[in-house]
């Protein structure tokens, strides 16, 4: 919806899933836009379940045509407090964490980063696999994104 400062407000739910950690992985996102509402997803044949929630962020934001009011709602709390607890801490210590050792994903808190810097964004933690629609919803998308993969079907499937 179109806030009176003439910005859009959108509301996200991300999600990331794998199959074994690591293995294959998908992730699912569900832009909200006023009445409208967009689905994302995708997969990886090798990867975590937190390069799949990251992932899943960055795309989602990425998505976005111009600078919104975005509410990312995750049920990942690596991504949720990464962003807004650790972020800056790495950034100032050169990407090493706490334990001054390198900050894991790099490449895709980066992204993040770069993909968040284009908008206002509020990054909301909700319970996975509770009561929330939304949450669900992203959930099953990340988890139908790794039956895709052509190593996750077996010899008697058909399709793609």
């Amino acid at each position: 919806m179109e806030q009176p400062d003439g910005v859009k407000e959108v509301v996200i739910y991300t999600d990331g899933a794998c199959s074994g950690n690591p293995g294959p992985g998908g992730w699912g996102a569900l832009l909200v836009y006023g009445g409208v509402e967009r689905e994302l997803s995708g997969a990886e044949p090798h990867t975590t379940n937190n390069r799949m929630e990251l992932t899943a962020a960055v795309r989602s934001l990425e998505a976005l045509r111009a600078p919104c009011r975005v509410h990312v709602h995750s049920d990942s709390q690596y991504v949720v407090r990464g962003m807004t607890e650790w972020l800056a801490g790495w950034k100032k210590r050169g990407w090493l964490n706490a334990a001054k050792k390198p900050v894991e994903n790099r490449d895709l808190w980066e992204a993040l980063d770069a993909a968040a810097a284009r908008h206002t964004v509020a990054w909301l933690w909700v319970k996975g696999h509770a009561s929330d629609a939304r949450n669900n919803r992203v959930d099953r998308l990340a988890v139908e994104a790794i039956k895709t993969l052509p190593e996750t079907r077996g010899p008697w499937s058909t399709g793609p």
